[in-house]
């Protein structure tokens, strides 16, 4: 049995006469111990822990049931079940906030014991005698400034187990995390000789980063007892001694190695979209004034991500300052590659025919400037499959993969180009995969409108409806996926409902909906093309 991941944040919440804790899993009404359901409880931690924002209905199901199929009622019925624990209800709305088409909040004031102590610290058990010649040495080190692009140590997890022999577990679990995020271009790992040094000592994570000089830490825990075996781990920004992510993960024991693979996998696929998402947050806080190439770039891929005009403008100055600060940063060159993509496919502000060009310049610049970063190959799959050419984005996309096996953006672009390559069920495969990696990247309505089209060429109509409404709900003004909703509709014969999509999607963008209907784009194939016309004239376009 593999391991089962579920998000915690290792922290006892605090809320009017309330106490979660999440290490013992247990709501208390003052002393009193509240009984809830495990799904009802994971439920309420996660509101908690993302109490800053609206939790959309994808997000609950993506964090609580893994990205399964989950109806409105289900839903509600958990929801409804937090609710009632805490003496709350849906007319009262005091502490849980329903947002209309958008989701839930937890919106009561809430404290944690953890950051109202002074700021996070790692603790481990002894590891082989005094530490004092060691502390001393740290104390007169010099801090390391903080490098361009994120930068991570993972510290020796702890073996809370009664077995002095689990050492070597725990060990081989930290040691293998970071040989995995090695793999990662955007990512600086610390090596072990380094990271390690700091087992068995008290350290505060602010000067674990300013000794390493890492913005991040990762530290967890490993716990055995018989045939079962736990492992925590935790991401911490070291500046601000902020939790940003935090998973658990429990197995059956049967082979103790395949098991430590399992886990380390779970892990190290998980680390690199949370501090993406960090870095975003962290590049929008700074002045646009204060940037270096990296925190442009980072602002740029924020502005990317919000999928409006205005903001892609904005994104295309982030990425030009990121390429005028340092000519040879690739990241620059594909942002930049990216936002004309999304200027000239999704806005139909800019000429394909203008963009194709530009588009594969600046995405051969990227690779040209650094041959080993795995995004920079991804992107130049984009802008070849862009242009029509199948066989040279694959080729791109799996030398991507070669570099970095579980870049998400990598196999997107797999995914994509199979799609329009003529093998969608391959395709939505690969798309599945880049989605089980980076489950909540901000672009994920484009990704999504991508599965719709996969759906729909393999003829898939239903499931291509499906996937459209989710699309939908996540962003209602996306141009692109009403023409697919219209035409699967028109191809089920659901003709009323598609008519209806058929109007949106012009309403919303005419010059998207011509673009793609009043010729063929280079990325379809003809057969596609009139593939996706006869739907459209099944929902009755006139065109």
């Amino acid at each position: 049995m593999g391991p089962r991941p579920m998000e915690i944040g290792k922290l006892l919440y605090v809320f009017e006469n309330f106490t979660l804790d999440t290490d013992r899993r247990e709501l208390r009404r003052e002393s009193d111990l509240v009984p809830v359901e495990p799904q009802v409880f994971d439920i309420l931690e996660y509101l908690l822990r993302n109490r800053d924002h609206v939790v959309s209905r994808d997000d609950l199901i993506a964090s609580i049931w893994g990205g399964r199929v989950v109806s409105e009622s289900a839903l509600s019925t958990r929801i409804n079940a937090v609710r009632t624990a805490l003496g709350d209800s849906g007319a009262k709305q005091h502490l849980i906030k329903t947002f209309p088409r958008k989701g839930v909040r937890f919106v009561g004031k809430v404290r944690d014991d953890r950051s109202s102590g002074g700021g996070s610290s790692i603790a481990v058990p002894p590891y082989d005698g005094a530490h004092s010649q060691l502390v001393g040495a740290m104390a007169e080190k010099p801090h390391l400034p903080f490098p361009d692009r994120p930068s991570i140590a993972v510290l020796p997890f702890a073996n809370l187990s009664a077995d002095p022999e689990q050492e070597y577990f725990a060990d081989g679990i930290a040691n293998d995390i970071i040989t995995a995020l090695s793999c990662y271009p955007s990512l600086l790992v610390i090596a072990r000789n380094s990271s390690f040094s700091f087992k068995g000592i008290d350290v505060n994570v602010q000067r674990i980063g300013r000794d390493l000089g890492v913005r991040y830490v990762l530290e967890g825990s490993v716990r055995k007892v018989e045939a079962r075996v736990r492992v925590t781990s935790q991401l911490i920004e070291t500046e601000s001694a902020t939790h940003i992510w935090a998973n658990r993960y429990d197995a059956n024991v049967t082979d103790i190695f395949a098991v430590q693979d399992e886990i380390t996998h779970a892990v190290s696929i998980a680390i690199a979209p949370a501090v993406a998402d960090a870095e975003r947050h962290r590049a929008v806080r700074r002045s646009p004034d204060n940037h270096d190439s990296w925190s442009a770039y980072q602002r740029g891929l924020w502005h990317l991500s919000r999928t409006t005009p205005d903001d892609n403008k904005a994104a295309q100055q982030c990425f030009a300052t990121a390429i005028a600060i340092d000519p040879t940063f690739s990241g620059g060159y594909s942002g930049l590659a990216l936002a004309q993509m999304q200027e000239s496919g999704l806005f139909a502000t800019r000429a394909v025919a203008d963009a194709r060009i530009s588009i594969k310049e600046l995405a051969l610049r990227a690779v040209s400037n650094d041959e080993s970063d795995a995004e920079a190959h991804a992107c130049l799959s984009w802008a070849l499959n862009f242009d029509g050419d199948y066989d040279g984005a694959l080729a791109e996309a799996r030398r991507a993969l070669a570099i970095s096996p579980n870049l998400a953006s990598a196999h997107r672009a797999l995914g994509t180009t199979l799609i329009f390559a003529g093998e969608p069920k391959q395709g939505l495969v690969a798309l599945q995969t880049s989605i089980r990696l980076d489950p909540r990247d901000p672009l994920l309505p484009w990704h999504l409108n991508r599965m719709a089209i996969g759906h729909y060429f393999a003829g898939e109509y239903e499931a291509a409806v499906d996937t459209a409404r989710r699309v939908i709900r996540l962003h209602p003004n996306f141009p692109l996926i009403y023409r697919w909703l219209a035409a699967a509709l028109g191809q089920i014969g659901r003709v009323e409902e598609a008519r209806d999509a058929l109007d949106k999607a012009i309403a919303i963008s005419s010059g998207s909906f011509d673009m793609y209907v009043r010729e063929r784009v280079p990325w379809h194939r003809a057969e596609d093309y009139e593939h996706m016309l006869d739907g459209l004239h099944k929902a009755g376009w006139q065109g």
